[in-house]
């Protein structure tokens, strides 16, 4: 008999539920009022109400705000990857995929002839790597004639060239401002597209890895499996996922660097706050909220928020900055809380002005005045106004400043940005700066000194345990040091030179083969050794050896290309081979693993370099000759045969950088047959983009494998 109550992901349990919903659809129970996104009417007079009144556009404004929330949101997408990859995928993208639409038309209501699409290039954005598209994602996904950028962005996600994320979204790490040495948390992380900005931001140093390092965490157990799927598409040793509430987030110890022998608080740098709200920002995306809006949504918010910003604020160090953001118009939730946490911390903290990081990008100033409202739609100037009965929704720390108090706050440095100032979905941010220690954190410090003073010690009852939700992770156990069982034959097999410290190795489980090893950076290894009692740590590291039990192989270990990026520098000279294109391109092209492509069929060059190789794992590398492009694969040398150990995905995405043919995965779903299921067709593509090639492993993470292989 099973165990009652017995834990269960929820995340692949929701793929499981609707992949079974799709073969067998069942009809809708009674009362079920759901439609589909098409069928729903984009009204709502209570919304139309409750926003007129707090006038959060221009009365002239008014009829394009509320037309384009009526629209579907066009597609954003950034381009990702080290620098070189990125200038030359940019350069395909341009010269290829933007042509295609420029002989594209778009179908307007009431027009005879369809409108130019033209790719525009957010000017704000670092690098100019970020493009929105005047095209939903269903327009597409079901044109014909543009099957081909469909693939490309499928394909390129899943290998980490592109990003999709909706333009607003991006705003908030670009302002956050993170630098290598940066040591950064975002609180409320899932699902991770503003993670992996802030990672790939980390990162902007490509020749040594980070000093700092960046905390993802979200209270959903379920959702930080998401985070972990979005941190595999990055590679990053940087990257910590972490499960707890964040309005109660643990404080983190970590070791002082004046004196290694103590322990001291770690504050960071930078922190992310892009809280939970009531979503109205997002009613282009997400047209359902028309049908279940309500003023109580931003009510009943408005303290938790407050709570994870404060707690972001006591985390935060001196010096340090704090984005808070929202996909919501709401006051209640955006500068109601900027301005009770003002009040509050007096003047600890202030609101910074970074409209000169965001040339282009227009926007509305903060709101200085607004009226909170209960649930009837009945709005007051003041507390005293709200009835006994609604006192416990609408509370006096809701309400605007007093006009003479309106210079302390500066809240219109906060940034508001509507749907029509650029074809976008909503967005609200303000962006603090902790210039001394809040009020409270001064309060505690004396109180901790008192308490350190010699007292008769008193004997507490043992505290309970906090239950921490879903699953229990399996261990992080960091390698000895250079006497670690396995790694004098690793040391040697890739002739690893002094720099590289082994301790920032790490397995997850104690007993029995090593299946997997992942790297993590010093720092990073230190909070997850001084903490890993305290927080719940749901998966850190990446994957630099997998084992691989071959009797050709002298070193039982082959390198991975998650963590190729971060072990390569250290890597001596004998695994390494310099390809040449043409090679490469004959490597890529023949991924089948059963039939890798024989050291005869390469260049004279290629043949000479292998010659003496050993059998096993090794590196290729390649320098173009025309361009900046530098490519680093994993490969394999067999006894008769080279080949890449690389995803279908990545195999398709250095094909493309290098101008050679993919067509074999290029598929126009149009062509094909088409299947009972629609989705099954759409989802076709995806599947095979991200089909491995390599022999399945064991994920880092203990439900990590059950989610990537729910994931496509």
């Amino acid at each position: 008999m099973g165990r009652k109550n017995r834990n269960v992901n929820k995340f692949a349990q929701r793929k499981r539920e609707k992949k079974e919903q799709e073969r067998n659809p069942k009809e809708k129970p009674a009362g079920d009022t759901r439609k589909h996104y098409e069928d729903i009417v984009r009204e709502n007079a209570a919304f139309e109400e409750y926003y007129k009144t707090q006038k959060v556009c221009p009365e002239e404004e008014w009829p394009a705000f509320l037309s384009a929330l009526k629209e579907n949101l066009p597609t954003t997408f950034r381009i990702t990857g080290s620098k070189c990859e990125a200038d030359a995928l940019m350069n395909i993208v341009k010269s290829k995929y933007f042509s295609e639409l420029l002989n594209v038309r778009l179908q307007v209501e009431g027009k005879e002839e369809g409108e130019e699409i033209k790719p525009f290039n957010l000017p704000w954005y670092p690098g100019g790597l970020a493009w929105q598209l005047r095209l939903s994602r269903m327009d597409i996904r079901r044109n014909e004639t543009l099957y081909r950028l469909h693939n490309f962005l499928v394909a390129e996600t899943a290998a980490g060239g592109v990003s999709r994320q909706e333009t607003v979204s991006m705003i908030p790490p670009v302002v956050l401002d993170v630098k290598p040495h940066h040591k950064v948390l975002d609180m409320c992380a899932a699902p991770g597209s503003k993670t992996a900005q802030l990672i790939e931001f980390l990162h902007a140093e490509e020749d040594k890895m980070p000093t700092g390092f960046v905390m993802a965490n979200d209270v959903d157990n379920s959702r930080c499996y998401m985070l972990v799927h979005q941190a595999k598409r990055l590679n990053s040793p940087c990257i910590l996922i972490t499960n707890h509430d964040s309005a109660v987030m643990p404080s983190i110890t970590v070791t002082d660097e004046q004196n290694p022998g103590s322990t001291k608080q770690l504050k960071f740098d930078r922190i992310l706050c892009d809280v939970p709200c009531s979503g109205d920002a997002t009613l282009r995306k997400n047209p359902d909220i028309w049908l279940k809006w309500s003023t109580g949504n931003g009510n009943n918010l408005h303290g938790i928020q407050y709570r994870v910003l404060r707690r972001g604020c006591e985390l935060l160090a001196l010096g340090g900055r704090l984005v808070y953001s929202t996909c919501s118009f709401n006051p209640i939730e955006n500068e109601a809380v900027v301005h009770r946490l003002l009040q509050d911390a007096g003047e600890s903290v202030k609101l910074v002005d970074v409209t000169d990081m965001l040339p282009g990008l227009k926007h509305h100033k903060g709101m200085t005045y607004w009226k909170p409202a209960s649930k009837d739609m009945v709005f007051y100037e003041n507390f005293e106004e709200v009835p006994e009965k609604w006192q416990t929704v609408v509370r006096p720390q809701m309400f605007p400043p007093k006009p003479e108090d309106l210079p302390k706050y500066n809240l219109d440095r906060c940034i508001r940005i509507l749907p029509h100032h650029q074809d976008t979905g909503g967005f609200f941010v303000a962006v603090f700066e902790k210039v001394s220690p809040l009020p409270w954190e001064k309060d505690q410090k004396e109180t901790t000194e008192v308490a350190e003073k010699p007292t008769e010690e008193k004997k507490e009852p043992p505290k309970k345990r906090r239950r921490l939700g879903g699953y229990k992770e399996d261990p992080f156990v960091f390698f000895s040091g250079d006497t670690e069982d396995v790694f004098p034959s690793i040391k040697e097999y890739y002739d690893l030179n002094a720099e590289f410290d082994s301790k920032c190795l790490l397995t997850r489980c104690y007993v029995g083969k090593k299946k997997n090893i992942y790297l993590v950076s010093p720092l990073v290894k230190d909070v997850v050794q001084k903490n890993e009692a305290n927080i719940k740590i749901i998966n850190t590291g990446v994957k630099t050896f997998v084992r691989c039990d071959n009797k050709n192989m002298m070193c039982p270990f082959r390198l991975s290309q998650e963590g190729l990026a971060s072990i390569v520098p250290f890597v001596g000279a004998k695994r390494r081979v310099r390809i040449l294109k043409e090679d490469l391109i004959l490597v890529l092209q023949n991924d089948n693993p059963s039939k890798p492509p024989e050291l005869h069929r390469f260049t004279e060059h290629t043949q000479q370099l292998v010659k003496d190789l050993a059998t096993g794992s090794c590196i290729l590398e390649f320098q173009d000759t025309e361009s900046s492009l530098q490519l680093t694969l994993v490969g394999w040398r067999g006894v008769h045969s080279l080949r890449a150990y690389t995803a279908t995905s990545d195999t398709v995405h250095y094909l493309r950088l290098l101008g050679a043919d993919f067509s074999k995965y290029d598929v126009n779903k149009f062509k094909k047959d088409a299947p009972e299921n629609e989705d099954e067709s759409e989802a076709k593509p995806e599947a095979e983009a991200m089909e491995v090639t390599e022999p399945s492993a064991e994920q880092n993470g203990s439900k990590e494998g059950e989610v990537q292989s729910t994931s496509s």
